[in-house]
């Protein structure tokens, strides 16, 4: 068997009729092209769809200068455009990822060229307003309590 380099001839073959091999691919399937240790932070894609931005993305955006965003291609532009400015914004290199076989249900990932093994990538979701008063009837006794507490 003939060697070049590390790898063989049956290898380069292999290579270039299958394609790179690929550590992880339904990780990297799953993450937009990343692994799971490489990420600061995720968000699906209903929370992207969210009115407003998730503020601990930017953070982490202004916390690591050397990240990469990486969106969901199959969301429309419209839902990501948020993040794109504040990637642009924060000098962050973003990239509109697709793949055609698989359609995630993560909608955007702040990650970096190396393992960082982060414990909790997800973010929770955003916690509604307050819930508001129900409006419920006046009793006789509150203009008593208003009166006798000056």
């Amino acid at each position: 068997m003939i060697s070049l380099g590390k790898q063989t001839v049956d290898e380069i073959l292999q290579q270039g009729i299958l394609g790179q091999k690929e550590t992880k691919p339904e990780e990297r399937r799953k993450f937009l092209g990343t692994l799971r240790e490489r990420i600061i932070v995720a968000l699906t894609q209903s929370q992207v769809r969210e009115n407003g931005i998730y503020l601990e993305v930017e953070q982490e955006m202004k916390g690591n200068p050397g990240s990469h965003l990486l969106l969901n291609g199959h969301m429309s532009y419209n839902e990501v455009s948020k993040y794109v400015k504040i990637a642009n914004k924060h000098q962050v290199k973003y990239t509109m990822v697709t793949n055609k076989e698989v359609n995630t249900d993560i909608g955007l990932v702040l990650a970096m060229d190396i393992a960082i093994d982060k414990e909790e990538i997800y973010l929770k979701k955003k916690q509604g307003k307050s819930i508001p008063k129900v409006n419920t009837p006046k009793s006789k006794f509150s203009l008593f309590r208003k009166l006798f507490k000056k």
